[in-house]
């Protein structure tokens, strides 16, 4: 987690309704040379501001898009502000021009599953791994994947180990592309591993998808463990030897929450439904717990939930295992539908890290873009100061070449096409 200063006193006292107004104010300012991005589990409070609303790797490569349509209409996007977490930042950074400048309002808002994945953890783990299987013969080779969900670094070196991003919704196909051998076809006889990164969760429902057993060929791989003097974060060498997939042990906190139980309540009050009556499905995020994910109705991306209710019958109801804020959301969208959303679990299932986004930190950095109360002198609700382009998220150079390896893998071999090289 980054270091976030404390807001000045003024921005914590004004209403919704003055942050509503002072926001759009400074948005109709800047024009088009701003994009404002808001991902699908921020706060309808920052949502109404954004232009565009989706997931993580959506939400950049649209926002690379427009900056090109825009820029063939004469007009030069300046700046993107990203209502998300930081990894997300960075990908929006390393897939826009140099010349546009990326900012999270809210540096300490970060991602626990991404940063369970550390970079010098991961060069650990890779050479521990491997000398392991060295050592008791194995002579295959071991591909990298990791979800998007994870830090520039981290994606840079899958990428410079013959790696591949993937999604939610693409892990099968990535899989399927890493198990056939990835950048090199595979050979008769040759086995191969996936060192699945920074969610085991995904690791495991994909890998569980694919057709292999779980339970004898997969290992967990936890660097914390390592660190405590277990050799092997936690597994034996026999684990690893027979694994076909090498998960790390990371998870997201918002659908770690979501347990077998809440799923087999409401499958018990299914069953005591008298003939006719709706029953309730059961829809959740592959970030779940494989017990979660095998007890479910239906599992998928957020844009398959998203969809998924959108297509419902009117009259039917649904259990949904992912952020509220989301979840919500959509249920307010499919109540005018006759369809009923509620949460899976009674518990709040918050991304609170995204909660950090809100519209005080939001305005702040467009006060800063516009030269309000940028100078002790001026007062806060004036302009004519410096402008001030805070909390601008800048990947290196050379992270971004390797990570964009990475992600064009994903993107060539998905339907995707590929990313700016």
């Amino acid at each position: 987690m980054l270091w976030q200063p404390s807001l000045p006193d003024h921005y914590l006292s004004l209403n919704d309704d003055q942050l509503n107004e002072q926001i759009e104010a400074r948005r109709a300012q800047l024009g088009e040379e701003l994009v404002i991005l808001g991902h699908h589990y921020q706060m309808d409070e920052v949502v109404r501001h954004a232009d565009f609303l989706g997931d993580s790797l959506k939400l950049s490569q649209l926002a690379s898009s427009v900056v090109e349509d825009r820029a063939r209409q004469g007009v030069g996007v300046k700046h993107i502000i990203f209502c998300g977490v930081h990894f997300m930042a960075e990908t929006a950074d390393m897939l826009t021009p140099d010349s546009v400048q990326v900012i999270l309002p809210d540096m300490s808002a970060g991602c626990s599953m991404a940063d369970m994945a550390d970079y010098d953890q991961t060069v650990e783990a890779w050479e521990i791994i491997h000398d392991s299987l060295k050592r008791q013969g194995w002579e295959g080779r071991i591909i990298p994947i990791t979800y998007v969900n994870s830090t520039a670094a981290i994606k840079a070196f899958v990428g410079e180990q013959g790696g591949a991003c993937c999604t939610s919704s693409n892990a099968g196909q990535v899989f399927e592309w890493a198990m056939n051998g990835g950048t090199q076809p595979k050979q008769p006889g040759e086995d191969i591993k996936i060192l699945f990164l920074p969610d085991q969760h995904l690791g495991r429902n994909t890998a569980a998808a694919y057709g292999i057993d779980t339970d004898k060929h997969t290992c967990v791989y936890d660097p914390r463990l390592t660190a405590q003097g277990e050799p092997f974060g936690g597994a034996s060498e026999e684990e690893l030897y027979n694994a076909a997939t090498i998960l790390w042990a990371g998870h997201c906190s918002v659908h770690k929450l979501f347990r077998p139980e809440h799923c087999a309540e409401i499958k018990s009050a299914n069953a005591a439904l008298a003939p006719g009556e709706e029953p309730t499905q059961i829809l959740v995020h592959p970030e779940c717990c494989k017990e979660v994910v095998d007890l479910a109705d239906y599992s998928g991306s957020t844009e398959y939930i998203i969809n998924t209710l959108r297509d419902a019958p009117e009259g039917s109801k649904w259990a949904i295992g992912t952020e509220v804020h989301l979840v919500n959301r959509m249920a307010n969208e499919m109540k005018e539908k006759g369809v009923e959303v509620r949460m899976l679990s009674d518990c709040q299932c918050l991304c609170t890290t995204m909660y950090r986004i809100d519209e005080p930190h939001l305005l702040w950095v467009l006060d800063g873009l516009c030269g309000i109360g940028t100078t002790k002198d001026a007062p806060i609700d004036q302009a004519g100061g410096p402008i001030k382009v805070r909390n601008v998220v800048s990947v290196h150079p050379d992270a971004t070449k390797l990570a964009l390896l990475a992600l064009n893998r994903m993107l060539e071999h998905t339907g995707g096409g590929a990313v700016k090289a």
